[in-house]
């Protein structure tokens, strides 16, 4: 089966729809699937709900649909640096649901692994607990965390093969291989698609199995914040 697509718009083509839950991988504005954000703000479907670190900022990333007002919810570690995010979550226009990162991680992971659900000790006598099942184990107690079953995962990837099988360099590998994981469908953006057998298997950070459809692109690759020393 053929997963290399030529554009981002036909990668998504057939899988995009309103009201869906989407898991987008990327760590701030390092490793995110750009170029599938941008065929999703065409594409114009509404009422989506992101499972994502961040929202990006305002003209970048998941930012650039929240001023299309194309999403009605974010599950997000971190809500900084984007002024319109903050705008429409304290008008009501935007759902939150805040979690520490390694919980949406590994709600992540869990989805991906088709466990329901996972206890954690993080959040525990904080308003993350309130209205979550509390367990003791050991002496301690955990809340019950959900796995995330997305519609649909998007990811950028720094180089695969054309079964999927993906390597992401450096910060980029901290959510897109869990974001990956628990999409029923999967569309990874790449920077360089190489020959089967060419990555060492023992370097591979995400099997293919778990990619659907591929795109290779030019990234933009914009810096969050840059801050440098006076000459």
């Amino acid at each position: 089966m053929n997963k290399v697509y030529d554009t981002p718009e036909e990668a998504l083509e057939g899988v995009l729809k309103d009201d869906m839950l989407i898991a987008s991988g990327g760590f701030g504005l390092c490793g995110i699937p750009e170029l599938l954000l941008n065929a999703i703000r065409t594409a114009g479907n509404k009422g989506l709900t992101f499972a994502s670190n961040n929202a990006g900022v305002d003209d970048f990333g998941i930012g650039i649909l929240l001023h299309t007002k194309q999403v009605k919810k974010m599950i997000s570690s971190y809500v900084g640096e984007n002024a319109e995010f903050m705008r429409q979550y304290l008008s009501g226009e935007l759902e939150l649901a805040v979690h520490p990162q390694g919980t949406l991680a590994e709600r992540m992971r869990a989805g991906g692994a088709v466990i329901p659900g996972v206890y954690t000790k993080t959040g525990v006598g904080t308003i993350i607990a309130e209205g979550k099942d509390h367990k003791d184990f050991n002496g301690e107690t955990y809340i019950m965390e959900e796995g995330i079953f997305a519609d649909l995962s998007i990811v950028k990837a720094w180089k695969a093969d054309e079964t999927g099988n993906a390597i992401f360099r450096k910060t980029a590998r901290n959510f897109n291989p869990p974001a990956a994981m628990c999409g029923k469908v999967c569309v990874m953006e790449v920077e360089e698609i190489v020959p089967v057998g060419t990555l060492d298997p023992d370097h591979i950070h995400l099997p293919g199995i778990y990619v659907h459809r591929i795109v290779k692109g030019t990234h933009e690759k914009r810096i969050e914040q840059r801050t440098v020393r006076e000459a």
